[in-house]
């Protein structure tokens, strides 16, 4: 990924499986790998890059679920294409919420929170 600014932020989620993380995101979310193994791997989509870090998912290493939050300008042909990819249902889309935002989230399989979100 190259940065456009010299600060930026790349998000490391929780995985208890790599491999099989890596095949959901690409089916359900449209990243794709670009380095990694079964540890830890990036993934990237247009200009968003994620990280999964895998965990023994047991007391002494567990999985702990995060929150990420994708900007995007227009949330409408995310909608419809997650819609099409079978991640969310349309009743996800949440429009003119108090925050002022237009957004829709889902879960990964570690139970990660991911959010699509416009500001309105």
């Amino acid at each position: 990924m190259s940065p456009k600014s010299p600060l930026y932020i790349i998000p490391v989620l929780s995985s208890a499986d790599i491999e099989r993380d890596l095949v959901w995101y690409d089916k359900y979310v449209g990243f794709t790998k670009v380095f990694g193994d079964t540890g830890y791997a990036g993934l990237q989509r247009e200009n968003h890059e994620i990280h999964l870090q895998w965990h023994h998912a047991n007391e002494d290493d567990p999985v702990f679920p995060s929150v990420i939050k994708l900007f995007v300008p227009d949330i409408q042909p995310c909608v419809e294409e997650f819609i099409e990819r079978g991640t969310i249902s349309r009743d996800k889309l949440r429009m003119n919420t108090p925050w002022g935002t237009h957004e829709f989230g889902f879960y990964d399989l570690n139970k990660n929170a991911i959010f699509i979100v416009q500001d309105v």
